[in-house]
């Protein structure tokens, strides 16, 4: 395993996470007699598994159905001192109910700190405001800090890069959760702002929300071979400094044996994915343009700056994936959640939109001709089954 230092934490974390949504037993809270022996016994494997491969970074929620109370079922067997444990919890509408969900996680973790500590979900400026006021989530983390039972306070976020950038310039954190990989490039100025502040960087689910590259399409294969595109990924993330970890959301012992793999050539990253990248975006530019490669997210206002909220700029992201990579399966999947999963994937899609009440937002787009026709063709290509967020209760 290979190690970076986490921003101002100053603790050296593992370039790889274990990620501990996929494992546990359900999305929702359960008695401890209503947990499988085989579904406790996996878990268990898979984290004597993560921490065989050095891998000392446990990361849950309280979001996250039966996942803390069934690791707590074996933290207490292990070494403490040799862990990295962290948790997350959402801003709640009062101190007391911040404080009684603290207490539940770590009575479920059966631990008496948690090294890193995540204000889960701080996806947009009121969440933000809901955060840093008086007796909110923030001031209630800082408490824990006082007391030793958290050692560092970070956030997650779903949020836009530029709200991402104002909870950063808060410097009220130490490390951020955040969405980036090659299928995703737009929150790099926020990546770069976590850096000038010294903010450990965190990547959420390169493997699901980076392109569900555990079933990628053939096109993909073919255009990233020798690597897997999961491989692939990951040498690209962390090509970057500026990114310290990478969150696998294991759900059995050997989803980490493609990661470790691709860490062979953790050495010589920038030679070994050079010609897979510049395939990559050929490929791009072939299917839609170079012009439109290179611009087409410029002067394209946020969700909440649109007529109707259309979420444009992650629509036109999944469109261009799904013509050029045939990321379409991947497509629908986030697509069909617009409209179904409140701030955690805000806006809605483009199955009813006013084209001229589009007109103005867009005027500053190189695009703006195109972009009624290209909103119609995604919503034809994506449009399936509602989607659901697995965890209800964020």
């Amino acid at each position: 395993m290979y190690y970076r230092r986490f921003g101002r934490t100053n603790i050296q974390i593992p370039v790889l996470s274990c990620g501990g949504m996929r494992y546990q037993e359900s999305w929702n809270d359960l008695k401890p007699e209503d947990i499988p022996t085989a579904n406790q016994a996996n878990l268990e494997a898979t984290i004597h598994r993560s921490l065989e491969l050095g891998i000392n970074h446990i990361e849950t929620a309280r979001g996250y159905g039966s996942s803390e109370m069934q690791l707590g079922f074996l933290l207490p067997q292990l070494d403490r001192e040799k862990l990295l444990i962290q948790t997350k919890i959402s801003p709640q509408d009062t101190r007391e109910k911040f404080m009684e969900t603290f207490e539940l996680s770590m009575r479920n973790l059966q631990l008496d700190y948690v090294d890193f500590f995540s204000i889960h979900g701080i996806n947009n400026a009121e969440l933000l405001a809901q955060t840093l006021a008086p007796g909110g989530a923030l001031e209630c983390a800082q408490q824990l800090q006082r007391e030793g039972r958290v050692r560092h306070i970070g956030f997650s976020t779903h949020g836009t890069c530029g709200e991402i950038i104002e909870t950063l310039k808060t410097d009220a954190f130490s490390y951020v959760n955040l969405h980036w990989y090659f299928v995703n490039d737009l929150n790099w100025a926020a990546v770069l702002e976590a850096e000038k502040r010294d903010i450990g960087v965190f990547i959420i689910s390169p493997n699901d929300k980076g392109g569900k590259l555990y079933e990628p399409p053939e096109k993909l294969v073919r255009l990233c071979a020798p690597l897997t595109p999961m491989a692939f990924n990951d040498l690209y993330c962390l090509a970057r400094p500026q990114v310290h970890t990478l969150s696998l959301g294991a759900s059995k012992p050997s989803d980490f044996d493609a990661h470790i793999k691709a860490l062979k050539h953790y050495d010589n990253i920038p030679n070994t994915i050079a010609h897979i990248e510049t395939n990559l975006r050929a490929e791009m530019d072939r299917a839609l343009g170079s012009d439109w490669t290179a611009n087409w997210w410029k002067n394209i206002p946020e969700y909440h700056e649109v007529p109707g909220q259309v979420n444009i700029l992650e629509i036109l992201r999944l469109w261009s994936l799904a013509k050029s990579l045939d990321l379409v399966s991947f497509g629908k999947m986030r697509y069909n959640l617009l409209g179904n999963a409140d701030h955690w994937f805000p806006g809605q899609n483009a199955k009813a939109f006013d084209a001229h009440a589009l007109a103005p937002v867009l005027a500053g787009s190189a695009f703006a001709d195109r972009i009624p026709k290209i909103l119609t063709e995604a919503n034809d290509i994506l449009l399936g089954e509602e989607v659901q967020r697995l965890s209800k209760s964020e």
